[in-house]
């Protein structure tokens, strides 16, 4: 059952539609005027006018993107970096094209030697790219439509409910589900300028120190932690990743501890890399674990959180697979390559891939709250984990693309050490079985809906 509601839970994407668009069709224009011909009189002013306004589109992308703080640092690096250059260009060819503009008013086929082929390939790159952007930003508009999960309805009353991490990938999803469907959402993020999305639904703070004794909440969901994937294993990394994840859940205990009214429920992150890699095994809520240094992550991110258990506070680790979502997550970084047809396996292609939609982990979160008998360790997979061969393949045939090239094991090993040894080429086949028990129905229980919802191909409502 989905809400016949819109819910405005997913950022919109930096260039809309319509300048997506207009870009892809006035850039590569330039490039070919320049390769090929000369525009004299008021048709150089003309093209002076197309420069410049990609010019300025690149500029309010980039200001956007430094406004809502939905994308990394490089993208902003990358769009000033193009308007430099674009710049450039233009301060470059604006001699020419002064006098260009004092000639006659005509058009001439002019060709420039090696210049003209370097300026068409560019004009060619930039075409590719336009229309990946193009059907990016269409997906992405399509997504904003998409109803929150009816799940928030479970929960009763007006509750007040605390997110950390909740300008992340989830935690925006969930606080606007829950902002939506009239709960008081509070949410924790170091850097306020990412919620200005929430448009004020919900209140934003930037430290636990600031809510005093009294400030009661009905639940708390904690998702902060640096993500897993974000560069080479060094020493220095892992004690990144665990400080991030262990200070903050640190600080929600605390909290819990001095507060004269406590929360009902914890619902506290943590991750299926708790098992360890495995190519045979299923793994449920009870099963042993094989320790590596996920294992160890993981473990310590959930004994951290199981000590609010000794202020009478129920607790709930939910132990997340692989995100899928258009605008973030695993997912997104690969569908370029198999937009472009480059997709295909990682190595082998044997290793498991415990998946689940968004709006299901979402779901899932929302169920821990409402139903006092999600306690403990619960997964958050869905129902149908599949081998990375079988993902590729049926992330291609969403796309309408083929997935036949494979990334090497070797090189992935070279470039990121352990990390790609445990997460990409290693895996776990996850199942849900305490969600399943205590009555959860997934929205999207198998991979083909997940992606087929997720890449526009089509909408199902029941």
């Amino acid at each position: 059952m989905r809400s016949p509601s819109a819910s405005p839970g997913d950022a919109a994407p930096p260039r809309s539609f319509a300048s997506t668009a207009r870009a892809i069709s006035s850039t590569p224009c330039s490039f070919l005027a320049l390769a090929w011909s000369e525009w004299h009189g008021p048709l150089a002013l003309l093209l002076v006018l197309v420069m410049a306004g990609e010019l300025m589109l690149t500029l309010a992308a980039f200001v956007i993107e430094d406004r809502t703080r939905d994308l990394p640092p490089s993208e902003r690096v990358t769009h000033t970096l193009l308007a430099v250059n674009f710049g450039v260009v233009l301060g470059a060819f604006a001699p020419q094209l002064v006098h260009w503009s004092a000639l006659p008013a005509g058009f001439t086929w002019r060709e420039h030697g090696l210049l003209s082929w370097i300026a068409s390939a560019f004009g060619g790159g930039v075409l590719l790219w336009g229309g990946r952007d193009l059907a990016r930003a269409r997906t992405l508009e399509r997504t904003e439509t998409i109803a929150a999960p009816a799940v928030a309805g479970v929960l009763p009353g007006r509750l007040a409910i605390l997110i950390t991490g909740g300008t992340g990938f989830i935690g925006t999803r969930l606080a606007e589900v829950l902002a939506e469907a009239g709960h008081r959402v509070t949410v924790l993020t170091r850097d306020p300028r990412k919620g200005r999305k929430f448009l004020g639904r919900v209140t934003l703070i930037d430290n636990l120190a600031t809510l005093g004794r009294d400030t009661p909440f009905d639940a708390i969901v904690n998702l902060a932690g640096a993500p897993v994937v974000g560069g080479r294993w060094t020493a220095k990394r892992r004690q990144l990743l665990l400080e991030s994840c262990l200070a903050t859940t640190r600080a929600v205990v605390k909290l819990i501890e001095r507060s004269r009214r406590k929360p009902a429920v914890l619902v506290s992150g943590s991750a299926v890399g708790f098992y360890g890699s495995d190519a045979d095994q299923s793994f449920t809520e009870v099963s042993t674990a094989k320790p590596d240094f996920t294992h160890e992550l993981c473990a310590a991110w959930e004994a951290e959180a199981l000590a609010a258990q000794r202020s009478g506070v129920r607790v709930c680790c939910l132990r997340t697979g692989i995100v899928l979502g258009a605008d973030g997550g695993a997912l997104a970084p690969m569908l370029l390559p198999f937009e472009l047809g480059l997709g295909g396996r990682i190595g082998q292609g044997r290793q498991w891939m415990s998946w689940i939609h968004r709006d299901d982990i979402v779901g899932l979160i929302i169920h821990a709250i409402a139903v006092d008998s999600v306690d403990g360790v619960i997964n958050g997979t869905a129902p149908e984990p599949v081998r990375n061969v079988d993902f590729a393949r049926a992330l291609g045939r969403a796309l309408h693309r083929p997935a036949l090239l494979p990334v090497p094991a070797f090189a992935l090993r070279l470039a990121l050490g352990q990390l790609a040894e445990e997460v990409l080429l290693g895996g776990q086949r996850v199942l849900p079985q305490k969600a399943i028990e205590t009555g959860y129905q997934f929205l999207y229980p198998t991979l083909e809906e997940a992606l087929g919802e997720i890449c526009g191909r089509h909408r199902s409502g029941s």
